[in-house]
């Protein structure tokens, strides 16, 4: 699973190295960095799926996401003596993002395109580098990829051979140069960013999809809006932790349980004490539904490796707060999870279950920092 992000040259991510505990909690102030780093990392999760360069744009081009300060921030404006102002340039453009554990790392540098190229807002991939263990080196790189030119290292006797020669400079090699005979490593890489899930855009207003009569059908991850509710949760009931489900469901709402109605476009119905019918979902509070998706999501029968989610105490009651930790606490058990949230009550509930890692950031001379946190060992690769 991830231990390390690294992230160079994006938004306010100036320079950072962050360990990822097996629960990690990102806060900070509004405006600290506390987005930048989590569309930070899907965007490394993008990287598998092909979308890179497409997120990019949709974020303005490479111009637009680029750390806009200095190359350094001298001591003497860090004290005071001086002012911000204009430096000309020493090293290349670079947009740098890359994770590792202790089994295997991957960096990927991201740069400006050639001249002649008709999209100058595209980024162009530069370096990617895929190694071995918890630290780059050259003796640990068994993937290589420099600008058009991709080598890959038999683990059997340490030879390179071209995986690619003409690569394009928008495609990486992740999605390219992996094939189970000739770049088994990298298909297994591909397929765990792959499987990395990010939880934003969970809807509870009126028209949320998750409101909507839904076809029923096996759902063992759900959809990234939440559309699929009904469906994921009658497969947590079929194949997955239904006595998690019902307690975590108990635990928010004393004396409810879930149902799934009969019929080709039954669905989810909420059963309460006291009520002479259950609630469907287009009938529940916002912060009941909310409550609901992310348990449908927290409790998949197919864990991630990874799962993001960014402010998920939103639209829910405090009092829903310690019932929220606890079932992060529950899914961290089988997937890594990194929360991003500026809500005190969440991050106070959650230390009262466990001992989470904690990321505060701050905004230091337009630089995202984290003071607190001793940052692990990095290195990236050389262009």
């Amino acid at each position: 699973m991830i231990r390390t992000l690294a992230v160079s040259g994006y938004r306010s991510l100036r320079d950072l190295v962050l360990p990822l505990e097996q629960l990690t909690v990102v806060t900070g102030a509004n405006g600290t960095g506390k987005t930048s780093l989590y569309r930070s990392l899907r965007l490394l999760g993008e990287t598998a799926q092909g979308r890179l360069v497409a997120s990019l744009a949709a974020e303005g081009g490479l111009t637009s996401v680029l750390w806009a300060g200095p190359e350094r921030i001298g001591r003497g404006v860090r004290e005071g003596r001086y002012r911000v102002e204009g430096t000309v340039r020493k090293g290349p453009v670079s947009l740098r993002l890359g994770f590792g554990d202790e089994h295997a790392g991957y960096a990927l540098d991201l740069g400006m395109p050639s001249a002649e190229n008709p999209f100058p807002l595209d980024p162009a991939i530069k370096r990617e580098a895929m190694w071995t263990g918890g630290r780059l080196s050259h003796a640990s790189i068994f993937a290589d990829r420099r600008g058009g030119l991709v080598r890959l290292r038999d683990a059997a006797d340490g030879t390179w051979r071209e995986a690619a020669r003409d690569l394009s400079p928008f495609d990486s090699m992740i999605t390219h140069c992996a094939d189970p005979l000739h770049g088994a490593e990298l298909l297994l890489l591909r397929e765990r960013l792959r499987d990395w899930r990010f939880y934003d855009a969970l809807r509870t207003d009126p028209q949320a999809p998750a409101r909507r009569p839904q076809v029923m059908t096996y759902t063992p991850v759900l959809a990234s809006d939440g559309s699929d509710l009904s469906a994921a949760i009658a497969t947590i009931r079929a194949i997955g932790d239904e006595d998690a489900l019902e307690q975590a469901v108990d635990d928010a709402f004393p004396g409810s349980r879930l149902s799934i109605e009969p019929g080709e476009n039954g669905g989810l119905a909420l059963r309460q004490h006291g009520l002479l019918r259950p609630l469907r979902p287009a009938e529940l509070s916002d912060g009941t539904l909310r409550f609901l998706l992310l348990c449908a999501a927290l409790l998949s029968p197919r864990p991630p490796g990874l799962m993001v989610l960014n402010e998920p105490e939103a639209s829910l009651h405090p009092d829903l707060m310690q019932p929220l930790a606890r079932l992060l606490w529950q899914a961290s058990r089988a997937c890594r999870i990194v929360v991003v949230s500026h809500s005190a009550a969440l991050i106070a509930a959650l230390g009262r279950e466990g001992e989470a890692g904690e990321i505060r950031l701050e905004k230091r001379f337009g630089e995202t920092v984290a003071p607190d946190v001793d940052p692990p060992r990095w290195e990236w690769p050389k262009r």
